[in-house]
């Protein structure tokens, strides 16, 4: 939770909950996916990112991962870390079958993503609560 509030805010989640979490994600299957990179040495997660799949009525019952919550440690940032975790990502989607994999970034991480072979698409909007 720590890394995850690097990227925004990610409040206080108890033990309870976070167990909760992931049994539920865990029964998503293979519709979830989450990368992790762990420093082995510090017994510390130092890169994440996952995808869901979504199952969609279009191109024929076709199916977009949709990549959220990438994050690098900023004490190992420009280690390739989040490349290797889009990849893992993306090579994920393209096995489960997606036809695409889609993702939301801010304008300052936009190069990032156009060096891992991502191209900018579309206007996101936000209605938050």
């Amino acid at each position: 939770m720590q890394l995850l509030g690097q990227l925004t805010v990610a409040g206080a989640v108890s033990e309870e909950q976070f167990g909760e979490r992931v049994k539920y994600l865990q029964e998503l299957g293979d519709d979830h996916y989450v990368a992790v990179i762990e420093d082995t040495e510090k017994g510390q997660i130092i890169a994440t990112g996952s995808v869901l799949i979504e199952h969609k009525f279009l191109r024929n019952c076709g199916k977009v991962g949709h990549i959220e919550d990438v994050v690098v440690d900023q004490t190992v940032r420009g280690q390739r870390l989040g490349q290797r975790i889009i990849e893992s990502l993306t090579q994920f989607a393209k096995d489960k079958g997606c036809y695409k994999v889609i993702l939301d970034c801010s304008v300052e991480n936009a190069a990032f993503y156009e060096k891992c072979g991502y191209k900018r698409k579309e206007i996101q909007m936000a209605a938050y609560f």
